[in-house]
């Protein structure tokens, strides 16, 4: 639900998502919501009471518009709002997210929404991060990725995401692809092994390493072994 379609489509209609569309794997569909306004010019905003700044999204056109999503998919969607007051988005909730069968995603524009539809319609409120954008298209946009890559048969394997940063309250270990030498810098010896066992060891180690270093935070619900947790304990013990 959108001010901007031409740009929700735009993105959402390259590359993984497009393809997925093209292939009925998921369904999007940007909604203007000033086809919903009863002004003869098209206006979705007004000055906001009490004075100040920029201009508020009215919150008729946008309680019409979801009413009429409603009717069309004959229920109604799990309705999220894109907001820099909103719960920052995880990958946990993602993958939540990617469980159900309709969501709906209102963006913001302007100043804000009046807040009478956001107390009528009761959204999930959800940010991408501790700053401010012009709207909240490119949140959507960001949000409708990361779900729809979750689903059945949008990413050709699921090791496509299993072992992807954050998925298992992991960061990812790194990567390399052909020449193994450039500018003077190999590819770990390990990895032109052929070695499997030896591979996915060295992977799960620098995995641990990289989070560790990065966001420890993470280690606290990530699922360990006892191995794992005496790996980190030895990257503990060598920064003393």
């Amino acid at each position: 639900m959108t001010l901007f379609p031409d740009m929700c489509n735009s993105v959402l209609g390259e590359s993984i998502v497009g393809r997925a569309r093209e292939n009925g794997k998921v369904e999007i569909n940007a909604i203007d919501i000033r086809d919903y306004t009863e002004d003869k010019h098209r206006r979705v905003d007004d000055k906001p009471y009490g004075g100040g700044m920029g201009m508020i999204m009215q919150a008729q056109p946008i309680w019409d518009c979801f009413n009429s999503l409603c009717e069309k998919i004959g229920k109604k969607p799990h309705l999220i709002y894109m907001t820099p007051q909103g719960k920052t988005l995880t990958q946990e909730r993602v993958k939540e997210l990617s469980k159900l069968e309709n969501i709906a995603i209102l963006c913001g524009h302007y100043e804000g929404v009046d807040e009478r539809v956001i107390e009528a319609l009761e959204p999930e409120e959800i940010s991408i991060g501790d700053y401010v954008l012009t709207g909240g298209e490119l949140p959507a946009l960001i949000l409708a990725d990361s779900i729809s890559r979750l689903l059945p048969g949008v990413l050709s394997d699921d090791e496509c995401f299993t072992d992807e940063s954050h998925y298992a309250s992991l960061l990812e270990y790194p990567q390399y692809t052909h020449p193994s030498e450039w500018q003077g810098r190999e590819v770990p010896e390990v990895l032109l092994s052929g070695h499997h066992q030896r591979v996915e060891q060295w992977r799960r180690e620098q995995s641990l390493k990289r989070t560790y270093e990065r966001r420890a935070d993470m280690l606290e619900n990530a699922d360990l072994t006892e191995k794992d947790k005496m790996y980190i304990s030895s990257l503990t013990a060598d920064t003393k």
